[in-house]
């Protein structure tokens, strides 16, 4: 038995240790484009989608290079009340972090600039502001949401599709959200430190906290992903995450002195409401590690090819 998990966790190592190679390989070709024009709209917009996709190219190619079945990265859909709880998960604490905002003062509501310029794009004429924004809400939680599907999904391929499963052959459901977590964060180091990737504070404020924060965070992917055996859920929660922070809730927030270090993707709130939401899914980590003991003998069998 003890040779047996040996070799498992030498198979395990060697299949993560050949995806992380092969998203740094394919990552550093955009983190060069990325870098080199000094902002993330760089190729209209074309650099980030390959960056994007870098950890999916990566899974994709670490699959054919271990010969494993692409359908291992969990392409099926599964239940769908993970998909609707996933859409909704990110929109709660958005509208927390930036309610929270917006009410003691620390940012304004609403810039008006930003207001004007999406009522003349709608070219419906004359609107009021609350109408104009409430419309925007819908098309942005809708259609822009579906847009965003084309990108996060290459992020998840690799991340949730490949690396969550495999760290969680080996590991507690808590050590692979913190592992995978820590290693996401890390891979947005260059766009952190050289591209315009972050909010208008110091980036000894907001590197430090997205690689603390990141790993709380995962707990909410890494178990979605291993509790619906897919990463459909795990597409909605990055697609409508990115959505309504960068496309709804910051365009309408009006900056001031103290915004950028509670507010968006790298403020205090998140950091705050990802630990309380790890905390959560911490206490049912048992629902995803007896699911994962019962399907890790077939795993570690195909594995082998065969030979258990």
């Amino acid at each position: 038995m003890a040779i047996r998990e040996r070799t498992q966790d030498d198979g395990q190592s060697r299949a993560v240790a050949v995806f992380l190679l092969a998203t740094l390989l394919i990552s550093s070709v955009f983190y060069f484009l990325i870098t080199k024009s000094g902002h993330m709209g760089g190729g209209l917009g074309a650099y980030v989608a390959g960056l994007m996709w870098s950890p999916g190219f990566a899974a994709l190619l670490t699959c054919k290079y271990l010969g494993r079945d692409l359908g291992t990265l969990g392409w099926k859909w599964g239940k769908t009340r993970y998909e609707v709880i996933s859409y909704f998960i990110p929109l709660s604490y958005t509208t927390v972090i930036y309610g929270f905002v917006w009410l003691t003062g620390l940012g304004g509501v609403y810039r008006k600039d930003f207001v004007d310029e999406i009522t003349k794009s709608f070219g419906l004429g004359p609107m009021s502001a609350w109408a104009s924004i409430s419309l925007y809400f819908v098309f942005t939680g809708s259609f822009s949401v579906i847009r965003d599907f084309a990108t996060v999904i290459g992020e998840e391929i690799g991340w949730r599709g490949f690396l969550v499963p495999e760290l969680a052959k080996t590991h507690s459901f808590p050590a692979t959200a913190m592992i995978s977590g820590f290693i996401w964060a890390i891979w947005h180091y260059p766009v952190l430190l050289f591209a315009d990737y972050h909010s208008p504070v110091p980036a000894w404020y907001y590197v430090p906290l997205l690689t603390v924060m990141l790993p709380f965070l995962t707990f909410v992917w890494a178990w979605m992903r291993l509790k619906s055996g897919s990463i459909w859920p795990c597409v909605f929660l990055h697609a409508s995450h990115n959505t309504f922070i960068q496309q709804f809730f910051d365009p309408l927030t009006v900056y001031r002195r103290n915004t950028g270090y509670v507010a968006g993707e790298f403020g205090a709130a998140l950091f705050v409401l990802s630990i309380l939401m790890a905390i959560y899914f911490w206490r049912r980590r048992d629902e995803v590690e007896s699911d994962n003991r019962r399907t890790a003998p077939a795993d570690r069998l195909a594995a082998s090819g065969g030979q258990f």
